[in-house]
């Protein structure tokens, strides 16, 4: 039988072997079917086949970002982007720009990251005040676990804003707010139905040009899912979607009868995710020693207490239901394996996200259980010797945080993903070549895996996603370079085309 699409002329890393390389594929209903030469693959060309010559490109299997939230990556195309503002200044001052194009509703803006500005504090009141409206306005930290306000916001959300997670000088709010003082402000913002699908279609487009085939997205309330299956039932949908839920929809996930792993080709139930604690940046990741510039004995916060984590991985584990834990600081991670110390864990491919500063017990009893690293290597652009690991950790805790190479070396799965921080694999590619330290150094095919086959793997999706062989998914990303041949520059590479189930999606050529 003739092939639906024939890619020749390219150099084609199955990332099964790295020595496993060939010149053509061929795909037939959303599958590869043939590897080869060009002149094997041609014989399955037809009258209606569409042949590419991707003239000498490097083709690899699509990136699957293991940990992301498509809706806010939307959101960001829409608000105001604060990502890679200077200062405390030129944030305020897109904030502004984005109020004078809007009439109604709060401001929004997203992604600063006060750690590389001269003055490294956080977004507050008083600045957000310099913001020329009468309207709310609320800057995410790039983290998402802090936030600054004007007092506009302040007013409006009143009492709803627990006292614990909202800073203050000499009693007074400074407009700052952390983890659980989020929630309120995150349901007053919340988009609609439509706003929804609007975000997440802009968000798709973004991902996809940036070799993205597939996603885990971490979804708390939203209507997203229900606009992926929407997207999916029209055939609008460009990438594979795995809806990590919120632990809050765990009794409504039992009560439809819907497990891990159920779903079609497209969108499927992944984990149950939980929070237990915070961030570096808003210095509440739980630590075992205190923070190198923080309050005395500060060492951060339980999101989620330990006594609760247990029994939501219990009650959670017992349904059969994959769990994945955000755990940043050491602390933190212990807590995470101790919960899942009473489950068939290799079995269940429970998870720990971001898993940022693991003690070497940890990563012995991550082996051991088999719990994937859901890891972000695009973190460690924080990971300098000036950068914010240092400043919140000292220098011995920053040289031992994402220790990827150590990790790997220990047996652990690894799944990469982006946090959307940016959702861009081969910038988090670059960083894991490139880090500062060699325990989190991996080498270019490693750090492709990860991105590939080890989130897949993290998905229960191996064997079918995350290498290109016959009979797999017909997902790929085609560059213009060589991550191995310009290994120092991987971030520089551009994305020429994006093919999912067979079907072309992205096109730069």
């Amino acid at each position: 039988m003739a092939a639906d699409l024939l890619l020749t002329n390219a150099e084609i890393h199955t990332l099964t072997d790295p020595d496993d390389v060939h010149e053509a594929l061929a795909v037939r209903d959303g599958r590869v079917v043939r590897l080869g030469s060009a002149y094997e693959v041609a014989f399955l060309e037809g009258v209606e086949t569409r042949t590419v010559d991707l003239d000498g490109r490097v083709l690899l299997p699509g990136f699957i970002d293991a940990h992301t939230h498509l809706t806010e990556v939307g959101t960001r195309l829409v608000h105001a982007d604060l990502s890679g503002a200077g200062s405390a200044v030129e944030a305020v001052s897109r904030l502004a720009d984005r109020a004078d194009e809007t009439d109604t509703g709060w401001v929004q803006g997203y992604g600063y990251d006060e750690s590389e500005w001269a003055e490294s504090r956080y977004l507050d009141r008083d600045d957000l005040d310099g913001v020329p409206t009468d309207r709310p306005v609320v800057a995410f930290r790039e983290d998402m676990h802090t936030a600054g306000v004007n007092g506009a916001a302040l007013d409006r959300l009143g009492d709803r804003l627990p006292d614990e997670d909202v800073l203050r000088e000499n009693g007074r709010p400074t407009g700052v707010v952390v983890e659980d003082a989020l929630g309120p402000i995150r349901e007053a913002i919340a988009p609609d139905v439509g706003a929804t699908r609007d975000r997440l279609r802009a968000a798709i487009d973004h991902a996809n040009a940036r070799g993205v085939t597939g996603i885990h997205d971490m979804v708390r309330h939203s209507h997203a899912p229900r606009v992926y299956r929407d997207l999916d039932r029209e055939d609008d949908l460009s990438l594979r979607v795995r809806i990590n839920y919120w632990s809050d929809h765990l009794d409504a996930l039992r009560e439809v009868g819907l497990g891990t792993d159920d779903g079609d080709g497209f969108v499927r139930t992944g984990a149950i995710k939980t929070f237990t604690d915070g961030s570096f940046g808003g210095r509440t990741a739980k630590l075992s020693e205190p923070y190198a510039d923080g309050a005395d004995e500060e060492r951060g916060k339980w999101v989620v207490s330990p006594p609760e984590l247990h029994d939501l991985v219990e009650r959670a584990d017992e349904d059969g239901f994959q769990l994945t834990a955000h755990a940043i600081g050491d602390a933190a991670i212990d807590a995470v394996l101790d919960a899942y110390a009473a489950t068939e864990a290799d079995a269940a491919r429970h998870r720990i996200e971001h898993l940022e500063l693991p003690s070497e017990s940890a990563i012995e009893r991550l082996a051991e259980t088999g719990v994937v690293a859901s890891v972000q290597p695009n973190f460690l652009k924080w990971a300098g010797d000036e950068g914010l690991y240092e400043s919140r950790l000292g220098t011995d805790r920053r040289e031992r945080s994402n220790p990827f190479r150590t990790l790997l070396d220990a047996g652990v799965h690894l799944a990469f993903g982006s946090d959307s921080m940016p959702l861009d694999p081969l910038f988090g590619i670059h960083h894991a070549v490139n880090a500062p330290i060699e325990s989190q150094r991996l080498t270019v095919t490693e750090a492709l895996r990860a991105y590939t086959h080890g989130a897949a793997y993290a998905g229960f999706d191996e064997d079918r996603l995350g290498t290109v062989e016959p009979g797999k998914q017909a997902d790929f990303v085609v560059l213009d370079g060589s991550p191995w041949k310009e290994s120092e520059k991987i971030a520089n590479i551009d994305v020429a085309m994006t093919v999912v189930n067979g079907a072309v999606v992205h096109d730069a050529r």
